[in-house]
């Protein structure tokens, strides 16, 4: 009786012995040494420090292009800007807040470098207009430049307002393509506001293309080619190509 208890206890330990020997193997430790694998964590670090190490190179060649990019050109406040007018508008059909085409009749240039070359696209802004079938007293019109594009970029300006009214009460910045300020109340020729019109003879050989004039019903045009002189409000950086 006791030999076979002694058998039993003897086989039950051998059960235990090969279950534990199993348990053995199959742990990641044993599977990770056996295998010959490098830790996880040493892994991860080693690609930490070649993704680090590619910041310094980012900056450095951010920093470089910093330095070879030249430096903008600023156009101070109080910069005159002479533009030509490249389609008529009038007190009679345009309003507030429409746009017209305009390039520029002057280089703008500052020191010894043309920023803004002579010809450059411009956009000019309606501010007011005044019909005289609308309002009482004299008709006039009021605008302003709005943007020019420079090496194909905008840049948006604030500028002086140029005003022409019935009786000539502007500052007298609308020229004609010929040069010298015309006097609306002296040119009945513009009464289409065509472009490019010209002066009729009884007005003057030498007077040149018109610039602001009176329609026939007292309304004011400015023609095409009408040469404008604006003033910059706000200093605007132009950078260079």
């Amino acid at each position: 009786m006791r030999h076979n208890v002694l058998v039993r206890l003897f086989l039950f330990g051998c059960v235990l012995a090969l279950a534990g020997c199993g348990n053995s193997a199959n742990s990641p430790e044993s599977t990770g040494a056996s295998n010959g694998s490098a830790p996880t964590a040493s892994t991860s670090g080693g690609n930490s420090g070649a993704s680090g190490g590619s910041g310094p190179a980012k900056s450095a060649d951010s920093g470089l292009a910093r330095i070879v990019e030249p430096k903008p050109i600023t156009i101070t406040a109080g910069t005159e800007i002479v533009v030509t007018v490249d389609q008529s508008v009038n007190s009679k059909d345009n309003n507030s807040g429409d746009h017209f085409d305009a390039s520029l009749a002057e280089p703008v240039v500052v020191g010894d470098k043309v920023v803004i070359p002579k010809g450059a696209k411009a956009i000019g802004t309606v501010t007011d207009a005044k019909s005289a079938g609308r309002f009482k007293g004299n008709a006039a019109i009021t605008l302003t430049l709005s943007s020019v594009k420079v090496s194909g970029e905008e840049y948006q300006v604030k500028t002086s307002e140029v005003t022409e009214s019935g009786k000539g009460r502007g500052k007298r910045t609308a020229e004609g393509a010929g040069g010298g300020a015309v006097v609306g109340a002296l040119i009945g020729a513009l009464a289409g506001g065509g472009k490019g019109a010209a002066i009729g003879a009884g007005a003057g050989a030498g007077a040149g293309t018109a610039g602001t004039a009176l329609t026939g019903n007292r309304d004011i045009t400015v023609g095409a080619e009408t040469r404008l002189h604006f003033q910059l409000e706000d200093a605007i950086e132009v950078r260079r190509r």
